[in-house]
């Protein structure tokens, strides 16, 4: 991926992306959940969040940068859903850095900073979080090749976003110079209303968007000035690490000791006088998605200002949003609120109160509601199942095995099952039998028997289950064998 030699260019230089991909978002419910957060949800256009994410950073390549496999750091639970996203758009990763518990970013970067140090390189990282869109992916990508240039040269380069209004929920980055020699003066907390539009109207500051680009021996050297006791304790995670083919999982005792701290915080709010720190403008309609405010200001809107996804029907409203995801939603007379519909959960909101979602969730999670956590229709590596109804006794699901996946080895204390083949080919374990199904076949599973599902075609395969017995819960699942490595 360098120039050949032999014409006297200079090599490309190496670039790796880091996609940040282990948020939660809650404010985004009940869309995102803790199982299926927005960076992997399909938001804006026709890839999710995570895609576009991995797509944008692709698109650096040219004559001078070579773009090289991306580093994801993101968590255990969300591991074959980063891999699966990838492999749609034909990207295999570098490496994931599975993350056993959440520390912030700074930790996640270092990280990702050690993986690429391996093998003696010093790469330039560039460094995304997953859940942010940027319809203008030209301006986006000038403004980071740009940043680019400058890391290669020793700096710490940082996208500062182009305000467009007095924003309160953003951090700012001040600024002096012109463009594109802006260096960093300082970082400031998300001000009030008045300081925002003090901000906006004295000039020279910048929405903080979490983009950095540095090399990785950068960022460790910076990291070792300002913060050695996370550096100490990220590299005694990651010299404990585990690796399964891309999956890599620092060691958890040694990462449960790492601090909790920000990029900001650990380094960069410290960098301005003492590294040089410089910014690259982004005039490119970026928007992080933080509430459903913001999804709203993303979305095409009729002339009364009203958007909608899905079957929705609007009416003798104004400046309204309506997310629809299984059924028709209709609404009448209602301005600035975002209605959200999915198969078990709605959310009514003022968009002026949509960050306190967060405060809903926060409810869910005390009183240990499965709506925090998942959908109705739970996304796994062999494929998803969809929960389509239940009862005290009995459960009904609509499962999907991908071609070639299989279930894992299991038994059940509490339950039966009778499986269905709606569609595809099943070879079913039930006991010392293996039998093979097809379109509207079916078999039994009493209670107590091993057995296993799987796929041996090469189409999707579709059942029904209905479950009987006096406890349906997704823990009375005993695996004897697993293809993903679950216990």
């Amino acid at each position: 991926m360098s120039a050949s030699s032999s014409t006297g260019a200079v090599p490309a230089i190496p670039v790796v992306p880091v996609v940040m991909a282990g948020g939660s978002g809650t404010r985004l419910w009940p869309l995102s959940r803790a199982g299926f957060p927005k960076q992997f949800l399909v938001l804006s256009g026709s890839t999710s969040l995570f895609q576009q994410a991995v797509s944008r950073l692709q698109g650096l390549a040219d004559t001078k940068i070579a773009v090289e496999p991306p580093l994801v750091v993101g968590n255990e639970d969300h591991r074959f859903l980063v891999l699966d996203q990838m492999r749609e758009l034909k990207c295999e990763p570098a490496a994931v850095l599975l993350e056993p518990m959440g520390r912030n970013t700074a930790p996640a970067l270092t990280l990702a900073a050690l993986q690429a140090l391996e093998g003696g390189k010093d790469p330039v990282l560039v460094v995304t979080p997953a859940d942010h869109i940027i319809p203008d992916e030209g301006a986006f990508t000038a403004a980071m090749r740009r940043a680019v240039m400058q890391a290669a040269g020793g700096a710490i380069a940082i996208l500062g976003v182009k305000p467009t209004r007095p924003e309160t929920g953003y951090g700012y980055i001040r600024t002096e110079g012109s463009a594109p020699e802006q260096r960093v003066v300082r970082f400031v907390e998300k001000p009030d209303a008045e300081t925002a539009q003090r901000y906006i109207e004295a000039g020279g500051y910048s929405w903080n968007a979490g983009m950095f680009v540095l090399r990785a021996s950068a960022w460790m050297a910076a990291l070792e000035r300002f913060r050695p006791d996370i550096a100490a304790a990220c590299r005694a995670a990651f010299a404990a690490r585990a690796t399964d083919a891309s999956f890599v999982r620092p060691g958890k005792a040694e990462f449960a000791a790492v601090p909790s701290e920000s990029v900001d915080y650990a380094v960069m709010e410290k960098c301005p006088g003492v590294i040089d720190i410089r910014m690259q403008e982004l005039d490119a309609g970026w928007n992080d998605l933080g509430a459903w405010d913001a999804v709203w200001q993303a979305l095409p809107k009729d002339g009364a200002g009203n958007a909608s996804v899905g079957d929705a029907l609007v009416a003798d409203s104004r400046n309204t949003l309506v997310h629809a995801t299984s059924r028709l939603v209709s609404v009448v007379g209602l301005d600035d609120v975002v209605v959200v519909e999915t198969p078990d959960a709605v959310l009514v909101a003022s968009r002026e109160k949509s960050q306190d979602v967060k405060t809903i969730v926060a409810r869910l999670s005390k009183e240990q509601r499965g709506e925090q956590t998942l959908h109705r229709k739970v996304h796994r590596p062999w494929g998803w199942y969809d929960s389509i109804d239940n009862g005290p006794r009995h459960q009904v699901k609509r499962i999907m095995v991908k071609p070639g996946a299989s279930l894992s080895l299991q038994m059940h204390h509490h339950r039966a099952e009778h499986w269905i083949v709606v569609s595809g080919t099943a070879e079913v374990t039930n006991g010392d039998k293996v039998i093979m199904l097809t379109e509207n076949q079916s078999t039994y599973i009493p209670l107590g028997q091993v057995h296993r599902l799987r796929n041996p075609g090469k189409v999707p395969l579709e059942i029904i289950e209905v479950q009987s017995g006096s406890y349906l819960g997704e823990d009375d699942i005993v695996r004897f064998e697993d293809t993903y490595g679950r216990s």
